[in-house]
């Protein structure tokens, strides 16, 4: 099995989890005299075996990202600087927006406001490490791709 094909399992079995702690949360109490439209015993076995594959795809597919490496840097480490690099780029977007704001002026007495950076050049920045972010994204895919799960 790819990596890749890991990760969606994973994504589904996390999915199946969440459907299931719905529906145990659904049938947590019944009246006095009703029964539960599904057993949850048999809802809490099902969340058992699902947590069980999950942990052990977990497991596999954290040893592959840190054995399998790019130019020396392994999957675990290039995650690392994704999640990053998406954090920062967020982080200066929404200040952006926020040294982009214009403030309307009715008279010429009333305060003017002003960024404190320059607008032009942060974007340029953020431009930047948006294209960078992409190639390595790209690169992540192609290992999740290539590489089997170990």
């Amino acid at each position: 099995m790819k990596l890749a094909e890991a990760l969606l399992i994973r994504a589904d079995l996390q999915n199946k989890v969440h459907h299931l702690q719905t529906r145990l949360n659904n049938n947590a109490t019944v009246q006095e005299t009703e029964t539960p439209n599904e057993n949850p015993i048999e809802l809490m076995q099902q969340l058992d075996q699902t947590f069980d594959t999950l942990e052990n795809l977990i497991a596999a597919i954290n040893r592959t990202n840190t054995q399998t490496q790019k130019n020396g840097v392994s999957i675990t480490e290039m995650l690392a600087k994704r999640d990053c690099m998406k954090e920062r780029i967020s982080v200066y977007r929404t200040f952006l927006v926020n040294a982009s704001s214009v403030t309307q002026r009715a008279r010429g007495s009333e305060i003017k406001i002003k960024s404190t950076v320059s607008v032009a050049e942060l974007q340029k920045q953020i431009d930047r490490d948006s294209a960078q972010l992409r190639r390595l994204e790209i690169e992540i895919q192609e290992l999740n791709w290539l590489t089997e799960l170990l």
